[in-house]
């Protein structure tokens, strides 16, 4: 009765695919239906309904031949049948909140049963337990039913390493690809949302289905990601510990990974973690950076990084070293304070872990979760190394909000001189050190000094500075289109979060300008794994879904270490 004006040959589609008329949504292309039906539940902000996508993207548009006035459809003697293998019929239904309230057929097509059930078979599903939710996501690799996947492609910054990456996907060594001895490696970010802060903040998840927020569905599909893009070295975030404990570190290991970990300090039970492929690396050093401290009250929250010193195991000199750091910073967007001196305690061990002995640093690579947008005071200091403070309210400093509640200015300085960084984010002991070295041997001579660095951070002190010069491998638009990249798209937003920052090598074409003067050796980047749009998110229901079970996107970078 509730479409009774449709033919009896669309009424038998049944109520779970066919929803009011409305003649603007029915949208086609060429992909079977078994394939790629989707049921749209979220409504993102830029369409009034979800399109309907292929999973790589790439299909051809058209409408329907029937598209038109409802009486030209009515009358046409179109059946089901004749589109099956050519098109895909999409018809959302406008009053549907989230994924949790699609009917039960649709359910019991994702989870692999008989469209014949019972009632009380259906009361069962409805009521399906996390247990079940493992067998789910088993089946759907088994059988190779990835439905909504997003495919991401590799954007390459050189030839060699498109061939490279050729030869090394049909199993061929790498020390055989030129003349010349190269240590390649890739490098994964990657923020897999903690099953603690995923249950606190649900609000964030209303567009997901319940069994899709269960961990025992979301860590096979999580392991998968990391298993199918096969980094050298990962920096994950918002790692659980007891999960870490009982899971993800065996797993890992058997992947042949060495994991090291930091867990946050006080009663947060996640932290961040890297871990390391043992056939191309050795640990030199693992250096924890808690950013907690009881005697300063602006630091009394819990974030940690976590900083390694690694060794390649061949083509390098025998002292070459690369840097990796890891980090989550604070989320609060009206706490610039604290994210800022944050970021120079991350920064000044970065400094003491990465120095050698003739003043310079090795190459060195931050990953994590800054939360801070691209193009924000935090971000432009990262990337140019200095940063003018004064004035800035602190609800501006990481950039999440368009209308900062934040409205308190940053105190100069913004960190006491107990803390023990001076404002050029390195360890004031250190630098003490390094002005021994220069040759400053005489008492007098030391004081005069002193006090000439006294009075010059008293006309400096709303500058901070580090001497890193670092670059970003994604540029956070799409050159094309001017569209923003996202790193996480959840219920409430989807912005660009994520980064991985490296030292740029002279002759890395990809380094933003600048960023070359720093190191005599470094970083050159090959390639990365490219973002996606809030849009392409959105097709598949945004984060997390299906097959990515996490609300951030993994980032993978490749570089070649350049030795001086």
């Amino acid at each position: 009765g509730r479409h009774s004006m449709l033919p009896r040959h669309v009424q038998r589609l049944g109520r779970d695919w066919i929803t009011h008329w409305n003649g603007s949504q029915i949208l086609a292309f060429n992909s079977p239906v078994s394939s790629c039906m989707r049921w749209a539940g979220h409504y993102p902000p830029w369409g009034s309904f979800p399109l309907p996508v292929s999973a790589d993207f790439s299909a051809n548009w058209r409408f329907l031949p029937f598209f038109g006035p409802w009486r030209q459809f009515q009358n046409s003697s179109w059946h089901l049948d004749n589109y099956t293998q050519s098109c895909y019929l999409h018809l959302p239904n406008p009053s549907m909140k989230t994924e949790g309230e699609e009917p039960l057929t649709k359910k019991r097509r994702l989870s692999n049963q008989d469209d014949i059930s019972t009632p009380e078979q259906e009361t069962n599903l409805s009521n399906q337990k996390e247990v079940s939710c493992l067998s789910v996501a088993q089946n759907e690799e088994k059988h190779g039913c990835k439905k909504g996947t997003i495919k991401r492609h590799w954007e390459y910054f050189c030839q060699q390493s498109k061939t490279m990456k050729i030869a090394k996907n049909k199993g061929s060594d790498q020390s055989s690809t030129g003349s010349e001895a190269t240590f390649d490696f890739t490098v994964m970010s990657y923020n897999i949302l903690s099953q603690n802060l995923l249950e606190g903040n649900s609000h964030l998840y209303k567009h997901c289905r319940q069994r899709l927020l269960f961990w025992t569905y979301r860590f096979p599909n999580i392991l998968q990601e990391i298993k199918e893009l096969d980094a050298d070295v990962l920096c994950l975030q918002e790692v659980q510990e007891d999960h870490y404990r009982t899971e993800i570190k065996s797993n890992l290991e058997s992947l042949g990974y060495h994991c090291e970990y930091k867990m946050r300090t006080g009663r947060k039970p996640d932290g961040c973690a890297i871990c390391f492929k043992t056939s191309k690396f050795s640990l030199i050093s693992s250096n924890p950076v808690e950013f907690f401290r009881r005697d300063i009250p602006l630091l009394d929250r819990d974030n940690v990084g976590l900083v390694l010193l690694l060794q390649p195991r061949f083509h390098c000199k025998a002292n070459a070293a690369i840097c990796i750091a890891n980090t989550h910073l604070l989320y609060n967007p009206r706490r610039g304070d604290i994210k800022l001196t944050q970021l120079a305690m991350l920064l000044a061990e970065i400094a003491s872990v990465a120095s050698q002995k003739d003043g310079s640093f090795c190459p060195i690579i931050i990953c994590g979760d800054f939360n801070s947008v691209p193009g924000s005071p935090l971000y432009r200091f990262i990337k140019e190394g200095k940063l003018n403070y004064e004035g800035l309210a602190i609800g501006k400093v990481s950039g999440q909000e368009q209308f900062p509640r934040g409205q308190r200015i940053l105190s100069i300085p913004i960190w006491p001189k107990t803390l023990g960084i001076s404002q050029n984010c390195v360890y004031e002991i250190k630098q003490q050190q390094k002005e021994e070295n220069a040759g400053e041997k005489l008492e007098a001579a030391e004081r005069d000094s002193t006090q000439e660095i006294v009075t010059a951070s008293k006309k400096l002190s709303s500058k901070l500075r580090h001497h890193l010069k670092l670059s970003s491998v994604y540029s956070h638009y799409f050159p094309e289109t001017g569209i923003p990249e996202v790193t996480t798209c959840h219920s409430r937003s989807a912005v660009t979060v994520d980064y991985i920052f490296y030292s740029a090598a002279n002759d890395d074409t990809a380094a933003q300008p600048g960023a070359e003067d720093s190191f005599c050796g470094g970083l050159k980047l090959l390639g990365r794994l490219a973002l996606l749009t809030e849009k392409d998110l959105w097709t598949v229901n945004g984060l997390p879904n299906e097959n990515n079970s996490s609300d951030h996107l993994p980032l993978l970078a490749e570089f070649r270490l350049i030795e001086r």
